[in-house]
């Protein structure tokens, strides 16, 4: 019946085996067989096929899923999950039957069109919320968890960026830095510290023009594929030629890596293949003298660097002259950041996120002076709340440089 639009081929693939169950978040916490990616496969056969409805626990079912993706790095037939869930809330955005009566349903499907449709692709608008989120923080109006960790008044404006290192928006260089939308709100300094390794490779560094706001990571996974297909053509525009795109974000970069499948056409197959995360392109292009700095700092590698992009080892090669390595021994467990997730299922992910953080304690996170490596905003934040002091790769190598950032 195709009421899902999923493609046969990859909904079949699936065998059932439950090599997949220890890699999933959501069943570990809750046990549950429709929690996991089999049972999630197999809710999506029955809807796709009429033999059931889509009601309230499928569509709670596929909500729930963090898009982690580490199913398919366990899964011993290559079942694409991600298309298949990207694709499942494509289908339900579109749908009316699965749409929420409630009136509390209701007010919060208002409040997420403002947040994808009115501030994440508008930066002078995600700044403004952000003093006022920064605020609400101060005076204890609002949980830390809603907001920035990192968030101060020095960076607010994208020409501080562009001055402090003597950048131009749209000015052709040898490389192109994505800043994005939270991540250039909330962590600028991750961006200025990148822009100090490029830089001290011998690099001319350029920032996005106007439309390179945001990626459409988070419209994707929330099956807004419509309004994340306009950003993607954006985001392009906004960084023209054919010099390489680094991304500091493992989510956003995850993202620009699929515009190929998501717009369909060439141009942006072409435009994926110039993306590279920061520390893939700077492993790549050769790392900058480092000294050791006798700090020790443990892995933790954010599920769209790992799964999707397939990149996290380069984090290693980037750090190891510098710094004793330290990896957790849960095969790159999800933290429940999830990028919105910990927002939309914040029970769920507070749970994950104990479980991470009992690996990441485990490994020697929670001893003094212990650092946590962290490539994603998301996962930093998520980190941070949970008490550990957490990095990104690109500020880490940057204070072990020999001659230090320009």
């Amino acid at each position: 019946m195709n009421i899902l639009g999923l493609d046969d081929d990859e909904l079949i693939s699936c065998v059932g085996c439950g090599l997949c169950l220890p890699h999933c978040p959501t069943y570990r916490v809750t046990g549950l067989e429709i929690a996991s990616p089999r049972g999630r496969i197999a809710a999506m056969r029955a809807v796709e096929t009429g033999v059931a409805p889509i009601d309230a626990p499928f569509v709670d079912a596929m909500q729930e899923c963090v898009q982690c993706r580490g199913c398919e790095a366990a899964c011993p037939s290559g079942v694409p999950f991600g298309h298949l869930m990207e694709d499942t809330r494509a289908a339900l955005e579109l749908n009316a039957a699965s749409r929420p009566t409630a009136l509390a349903a209701r007010v919060r499907r208002g409040l997420e069109w403002i947040g994808y449709r009115v501030v994440l692709p508008n930066h002078r608008v995600l700044i403004a919320l952000s003093w006022l989120l920064l605020v609400a923080q101060r005076l204890h109006l609002v949980p830390k968890r809603f907001g920035p960790q990192r968030f101060g008044p020095p960076l607010l404006t994208r020409s501080s960026l562009m001055t402090k290192l003597d950048v131009s928006s749209g000015a052709l260089g040898d490389a192109w830095l994505f800043t994005g939308c939270v991540m250039d709100a909330w962590q600028r300094p991750t961006h200025l510290a990148a822009l100090q390794v490029l830089q001290a490779t011998g690099l001319r560094v350029a920032v996005p023009g106007r439309g390179g706001d945001c990626c459409g990571a988070l419209h994707e996974h929330a099956g807004r594929r419509a309004e994340a297909q306009h950003l993607a053509r954006k985001v392009m525009q906004s960084m023209p030629g054919d010099a390489p795109i680094v991304v500091d974000s493992a989510g956003c970069g995850a993202a620009l890596k699929q515009y190929g499948r998501l717009l369909g056409t060439e141009a942006a197959t072409d435009f994926s293949r110039r993306v590279f995360d920061f520390s893939e392109f700077v492993v790549q292009r050769g790392v900058p003298a480092t000294r050791a700095t006798g700090r020790t700092v443990v892995v933790q590698d954010p599920c769209h660097l790992r799964h999707v992009q397939k990149s996290h080892m380069a984090v290693r090669s980037l750090l190891s002259d510098g710094y004793e390595l330290v990896d957790t021994d849960d095969d790159g467990l999800c933290c429940g950041a999830g990028g919105a997730y910990s927002v939309l299922q914040p029970d769920l992910s507070r749970e994950i996120a104990m479980r991470k953080s009992a690996a990441l304690r485990a490994a020697g996170a929670d001893r003094p002076g212990v650092l946590v490596c962290s490539a994603n905003p998301g996962c930093a934040m998520q980190l941070t709340q949970a008490g550990f002091s957490v990095q990104h790769p690109a500020e880490l190598l940057r204070d072990a440089l020999k001659e230090g950032p320009r």
